[in-house]
């Protein structure tokens, strides 16, 4: 019996299309295409946040930390040092060319509403994950739908890709010890922010795994099979596995 739905089908084009724009990208690149550094706008510089923005910046990229505590990202940006500045969320959603979301859930829609048109068209690295105890209705409706397809549409216009999901934030600034010992995977529907997203996590030490389109993105989060350190084989046999 063949259970290669539609929607499946077109996730697997989908995915088809983004992994011939990863191959292009040599290991380590810098940038897409140019090996030119990126403008990175973190919107919420917690853990996370905190954590991508200082390995981008020490890897070259300007980094624009936000939250809603500006003073805390102005020390933040001054102990990173080089390459790193602080703003409102809407100077980082304009400085960016490409934005890091890592923010409770719950908080998603209100991004999105106050950001607006400064999301559309953007490349915009997903980090959040939905928790039904912490995030209320959001985050129950986001773990029903799925995360990726949910934040698109709090996020509307965004090229969006998931990612740093599945790590524990505490790891995250390690991996450039041992660059491409740890994959990291990720999901998107658009062949050209993952390839620019795929750029990014090469650059601070992960090998990026594209596990299928957005809708695939409701397995990058705590609690599922794909959470945790993994080799990027490895990462690709469990995501064989999943539906």
């Amino acid at each position: 019996m063949n259970n290669f739905s539609k929607s499946n089908r077109r996730d697997f084009l989908r995915a088809a299309a983004a992994t011939l724009a990863l191959a292009s990208l040599p290991a380590g690149a810098q940038s897409v295409t140019t090996g030119a550094k990126l403008t990175i706008g973190i919107i919420g510089s917690g853990n996370v946040g905190s954590a991508l923005g200082t390995t981008w910046a020490k890897s070259g990229h300007t980094v624009m930390f936000s939250s809603l505590d500006l003073e805390k990202d102005k020390a933040l940006a001054a102990r990173v040092g080089n390459n790193a500045r602080a703003g409102t969320s809407r100077d980082a959603a304009a400085f960016g060319d490409v934005l890091l979301i890592a923010v409770p859930y719950h908080a998603l829609p209100a991004v999105g509403k106050d950001l607006g048109a400064l999301l559309k068209g953007k490349v915009v690295i997903d980090a959040c994950n939905p928790f039904a105890e912490r995030d209320g209705e959001v985050g129950v409706r986001a773990r029903e739908k799925g995360a990726g397809l949910a934040s698109a549409e709090y996020l509307p216009g965004a090229r969006i890709v998931r990612a740093f999901n599945a790590i524990g934030a505490a790891r995250m600034g390690a991996a450039w010890q041992e660059p491409g010992k740890v994959g990291m995977p990720i999901a998107g529907d658009d062949a050209q922010a993952i390839a620019t997203a795929s750029a990014l996590i090469r650059d601070i030490g992960y090998e990026p795994v594209l596990i299928g389109g957005l809708a695939m993105g409701r397995h990058l989060q705590p609690r599922e099979p794909l959470a945790g350190e993994r080799s990027a084989e490895e990462i690709r046999k469990i995501a064989a596995t999943l539906k």
